[in-house]
């Protein structure tokens, strides 16, 4: 019996510890370093970084000392016969002898060192792979920045549902005690049933559009989860007010702030592929260069009419050579010539490409700028125009329940208060969203 509580006392605290590790809760900075570790697109940009990684070594092993070994084993089922003339041991002139060389059986096992002395491709392929590593950084952080604001704009969409769903519940309480007062009115004739019916025709829109926001607040979640690199399904609680959070990421000095182009990402890769089309201008023309490799090997052989090659006795005769390998391209018919035009040509269009990215880059920065500023002056106009309509809704109210308004005015005063609801939340998640933006562009991060 002693047994059995010690396991389920164990099993208790197992199952407690799981469903507390199960469930998870972030901040925005704390969602966005979880992102950055486990969104599945960036662990593979960071594996793609590693693999850049091993391909400089692998470029850089090319040109150093190569060993390889060889061994050979031949059994001749039926040896090859040689004629001889049979003259050369007295027979008759004309005449020739069947002969039978070397043994039946032979083995023989040779290692060679090799070393590359002059290859110019090779001096290409090392600056190439340097290039090629800082491509694959350029692409880690331009994934990074991707997946920041990917998890910003998840986040914000969650905090915009549950404030959303939030609000749908309260005004729908509110429709409910108003038409359960003004259906007593009704009831007692003070009151005509056009205004009950117009009542529950706003509890019914609202009803409504709270379920959307409802099941809107599922899916929001559920791209988030995705985003962070979670299970769709994963409980996630997010622990940042969708006001607080705005009021937080609203920061002039970013607009004002002066930024250079050769600091954003974009521009970066763009110059990457400036330098790798210039060192594939350099690696056709360094095919017209001479190679100079140099080799040693050394081996045994082994020979017998039958499988001794294990006794002691089997005699083994060894071999050395020493060699260099001079290769000269002389005449390649205008191939090589062709293939250097064509690599001077994409390096011309890299250039232009170039270019075209830094005046893009100059448009994209001052949209980003405008839309974040607009953003922020939008967010004051909407929270100033929903102060408003809660003062117009609830003087309408207090009016149609004193007999002054009729319902026809409630029901506009209500639906004015409810779109300035919405717009305010999409101002707020504007702010946050258009901030990431410009962010992003710039590539200027500040947690």
């Amino acid at each position: 019996m002693k047994n059995k509580l010690i396991i389920y006392f164990y099993l208790l605290c197992a199952v407690s510890g799981f469903s507390q590790e199960a469930k998870q809760s972030f901040s925005l900075h704390e969602a966005i370093d979880f992102a950055l570790e486990n969104n599945r697109t960036a662990k593979n940009a960071s594996r793609d970084v590693d693999a850049a990684y091993k391909q400089k070594w692998e470029a850089i092993a090319s040109g150093l000392p190569q060993i390889s070994a060889s061994a050979e084993y031949q059994n001749f089922l039926k040896q090859p016969v040689s004629l001889i003339p049979a003259e050369f041991v007295g027979g008759n002139s004309g005449d020739f002898i069947e002969v039978v060389f070397g043994t039946k059986q032979n083995i023989s096992a040779t290692a060679t060192l090799s070393q590359k002395v002059f290859d110019g491709s090779y001096i290409v392929g090392l600056q190439s792979a340097k290039v090629f590593l800082e491509i694959s950084k350029n692409a880690k952080v331009k994934t990074d920045l991707e997946v920041r604001k990917a998890t910003i704009n998840a986040y914000g969409n969650v905090l915009l549902s549950e404030e959303s769903v939030k609000i749908f519940e309260e005004n729908r309480k509110t429709l409910q005690k108003n038409l359960n007062e003004l259906t007593k009115i009704y009831e007692n004739g003070l009151e005509e049933e056009e205004s009950v019916e117009q009542l529950k025709i706003t509890l019914s829109s609202i009803e409504s559009a709270l379920n959307n926001a409802t099941r809107l607040k599922a899916v929001a979640y559920q791209m988030f989860n995705m985003t962070l690199g979670l299970d769709v399904d994963h409980p996630s609680i997010l622990e940042d007010n969708l006001e607080t959070l705005t009021a937080s990421n609203v920061d002039l000095g970013l607009i004002n702030n002066p930024f250079s182009i050769e600091n954003t990402i974009d521009y970066q890769i763009a110059e990457n592929d400036k330098t790798s089309k210039e060192l594939l201008v350099k690696l056709e023309k360094s095919k017209a260069l001479p190679t100079l490799n140099t080799f040693i090997n050394g081996g045994y052989s082994g020979f017998s009419d039958s499988f001794t090659f294990g006794d002691r006795s089997q005699k083994w005769f060894g071999s050395s050579l020493f060699g260099l390998n001079l290769n000269i391209p002389i005449f390649s018919s205008g191939m090589r010539g062709a293939s250097t035009q064509r690599a001077k040509i994409n390096l011309e269009k890299s250039k232009d490409n170039l270019t075209e990215t830094e005046q893009r880059i100059k448009l994209e920065i001052a949209t980003a700028k405008s839309d974040y500023q607009f953003s922020i002056e939008d967010y004051t106009n909407k929270k100033e125009n929903l102060e408003l309509a809660e003062r117009i809704e609830a003087k309408n109210e207090t009016k149609f329940f004193e007999g002054i308004a009729s319902s026809f005015e409630l029901r506009q005063a209500q639906i004015q208060l409810y779109t300035a609801q919405q717009d305010f939340l999409k101002a707020m998640l504007d702010v946050i969203t258009k901030k990431a933006e410009l962010e992003t562009v710039l590539n200027s991060i500040n947690q």
